[in-house]
């Protein structure tokens, strides 16, 4: 848990109140755990907070949560204005380190498989891989080696090296990522993959456009 948030309690709920806030640089949230008497209702510097959804969007975080100390969380949720992206609202769950949590995880992809080398496409299906495990034992992300992809080779759950500790909750068949043939000897289902794919890289596109507009 390298990455650590300082936050401030809040307590006017109002509208206008919020929109100040926002307009100070910060953004409000809430911190909730069975371990919290009650949900506390925060407000966090918004750099840091873009800053952690472009490195550790899934790790277990640090908060320093007024009156009750430095408390391990997970970000649960992330409410953002539909038009420009800006982030309105944060949820954060506070852990149990020693305890059992199911959480999302980064795949990181890495190596250029042969398939893109001689113009393949690589279509990825998943982008995070939901976990089991002990919460201190959370990676921050999960390596996917592509390097073996030839033209119409996937990779599925079951090929993953998952760390010791680490079970996913998804089937071993699940797909991960393909590599799609050049486009003359592409099919139609794999037209339609390529267009699923392209729309689905352009809605990340726009989410890290958002982001880096936050900055």
């Amino acid at each position: 848990m390298s990455t650590a948030l300082q936050a401030q309690e809040r307590t006017s709920m109002t509208k206008s109140a919020l929109r100040q806030l926002r307009q100070q640089g910060k953004v409000p949230g809430v911190v909730y755990g069975k371990e919290l008497a009650a949900p506390v209702s925060v407000a966090i510097d918004s750099k840091e907070l873009l800053a952690t959804l472009r490195t550790n969007p899934h790790s277990i975080l640090e908060m320093t949560v007024p009156g009750r100390g430095t408390q391990p969380v997970l970000l649960t949720d992330i409410q953002r204005d539909s038009l420009s992206g800006q982030v309105l609202h944060v949820d954060f769950h506070q852990v149990n380190l020693n305890e059992k949590i199911q959480a999302e995880v980064r795949l990181d992809f890495q190596g250029q498989s042969p398939g893109e080398k001689e113009g393949g496409m690589l279509q990825v299906v998943l982008h995070a891989l939901e976990v089991e495990c002990v919460a201190k034992d959370l990676p921050a992300s999960i390596p996917v080696d592509i390097g073996s992809l030839g033209f119409g080779d996937h990779l599925t759950v079951a090929d993953l090296q998952l760390p010791p500790g680490i079970k996913t909750t998804l089937e071993p068949d699940a797909v991960i990522a393909s590599v799609l043939a050049p486009q003359k000897d592409r099919s139609e289902e794999e037209l339609e993959a390529m267009d699923d794919a392209a729309e689905e890289r352009e809605q990340h596109r726009h989410a890290a456009e958002a982001v880096e507009t936050d900055r």
